[in-house]
C-alpha cells in the first residue's frame, strides 16, 4: 500500500455513544494516521451493513472494509497487517515476525474474552444470564490481563518501540474502558494512556468522532 493509491475506509455513519470510539475502523483509521497515509471514509447506517451493496465489499456485512489499488481487504485485523507490510513503522524489517505475533496475541488471546465481558455489559447487563456469568468473565479478562501486565512491566510498547501490534492491543483493552479492570493494572493504564496520546491516534479518534457527530440522527 503506497501513499500514490486512493485508499477509503467503509465504517458506520453513526454509532450509539457506548460504542463511539470502539467502532474497529478505528484500528485502520490509526494504522493509516502512523502511516502518514491519506484516505477517505466511506459512511454506511447500521441497516444498509445488509444491503446486497455493502456485502460486496464484506460479506459478512461488518465493518471496516478497505478499497486500495482496485482490491478490497476486510477484518480490522487483516487490514492494519496490509498498512503495516509496507511501513517501517509500524513493522520492523528486523521483527517482522515477532510484531505479527503480538497482534495475533491481541486478536486470538486478549481480544476473545475481553469483547465477552464488553458484550455482556454494553448490549446483555440487564439480563439474569449476564449478572450470573459476569464474575467468572471478569476473571477470564484479569487471567489474561495479569500475563500482559507482565509482559509490558519495563517496556513502553510491546515490542520495545511502537508497532502495529500496539494498535491492536491498546484497541482491545478500550473495549473495557467503561470498567475499571484495566485501571486495575498499573502497567497496563499506563500502557493505554501512553498509545492514546500518540497523535496519530488523536487524529484518528477525532476523525471518527467528528463522523459520527456530522450524522447524529435528529431526534424524532
Amino acid at each position: 500500500m503506497s501513499a500514490m493509491e486512493k485508499i477509503a475506509v467503509w465504517g458506520f455513519r453513526w454509532a450509539p455513544p457506548f460504542a463511539q470510539g470502539l467502532v474497529r475502523d478505528l484500528r485502520v483509521r490509526w494504522a493509516l494516521e502512523e502511516a502518514g497515509l491519506d484516505y477517505e471514509s466511506r459512511l454506511i447506517g447500521f441497516d444498509e451493513r445488509t444491503s446486497d451493496t455493502y456485502r460486496r465489499y464484506n460479506p459478512f456485512a461488518m465493518v471496516p472494509a478497505l478499497e486500495s489499488g482496485g482490491e478490497t481487504v476486510i477484518e480490522s485485523g487483516a487490514i492494519v497487517h496490509s498498512i503495516a507490510e509496507d511501513c517501517e513503522a509500524l513493522m520492523p524489517a528486523d521483527r517482522r515476525t515477532e510484531t505479527l505475533a503480538w497482534m495475533f496475541v491481541a486478536l486470538n488471546t486478549i481480544e476473545p474474552p475481553v469483547q465477552n465481558l464488553s458484550a455482556m455489559d454494553l448490549l446483555h447487563k440487564e439480563e439474569e444470564w449476564a449478572k450470573l456469568r459476569r464474575p467468572g468473565a471478569i476473571d477470564a479478562v484479569k487471567v489474561r490481563l495479569a500475563t500482559l501486565s507482565e509482559r509490558l512491566d519495563g517496556r513502553d510498547y510491546l515490542l520495545d518501540r511502537f508497532t502495529a501490534a500496539d494498535i491492536l492491543m491498546t484497541t482491545v483493552l478500550r473495549l473495557i474502558r467503561h470498567t475499571d479492570v484495566v485501571a486495575g493494572f498499573s502497567v497496563l493504564d499506563a500502557y493505554v494512556k501512553r498509545c492514546e496520546a500518540r497523535p496519530a491516534f488523536q487524529k484518528a479518534l477525532s476523525d471518527q468522532m467528528a463522523d459520527y457527530a456530522r450524522n447524529t440522527p435528529v431526534a424524532a
